[in-house]
C-alpha cells in the first residue's frame, strides 16, 4: 500500500464540515489521504482513528484519518461529496476516538445531509435536519 496526503480532499472535507456546521469535528485533527494498491473491491473510503488506550499511552488527543481508495477517483463530484459526508458522519460528537456505526451512518442520513450541503452551497439557508443536532 502507498499513501499520500490529499490536500485537495482535505480542503473539500473542511468545506463540508464548515458548510454543514459540524462543529464537533476539529479539522486540525482530521487528515485526508489517498491510498494506492488495496486489494479490496468494494471499499471506497475508510475512517481510521487511534484507540483510547493508545491515546492515553501516547498522551495525545483523538485524531482521525480519512483514507480514499483509488475507486473514489472514478466517481462524480456529487458522489464523492456523499462519500466524504459518510466518512465524517462516522466521527462522533465526542470526537474522542470512537466511531458512529452504520445504524446512524446510513444512505438515508447521508442523502439528507448531502441535500442540505447542496442547498447551502447554493445560498439556500434552510436549517440542518433536526436529527443531526
Amino acid at each position: 500500500m502507498k499513501y499520500e496526503h490529499a490536500s485537495d480532499l482535505q480542503e473539500r472535507m473542511e468545506n463540508i464540515v464548515r458548510t454543514l456546521g459540524m462543529s464537533h469535528i476539529d479539522v486540525a485533527r482530521v487528515k485526508c489521504f489517498r491510498s494506492f494498491g488495496s486489494s479490496t473491491k468494494r471499499t471506497i473510503a475508510r475512517c481510521h482513528t487511534i484507540g483510547k488506550l493508545m491515546q492515553k499511552a501516547m498522551d495525545v488527543k483523538a485524531h482521525y484519518t480519512i483514507e480514499f481508495l483509488e475507486r473514489f477517483e472514478r466517481m462524480s463530484k456529487a458522489e464523492q461529496d456523499k462519500v466524504i459526508i459518510h466518512e465524517l458522519m462516522h466521527i462522533p460528537k465526542t470526537f474522542g476516538g470512537g466511531f458512529r456505526q452504520h445504524d446512524y451512518v446510513c444512505e438515508d442520513n447521508v442523502e439528507l445531509l448531502h441535500k442540505q450541503f447542496m442547498s447551502l452551497t447554493s445560498q439556500d439557508s434552510r436549517s440542518l435536519p433536526r436529527w443531526f443536532t
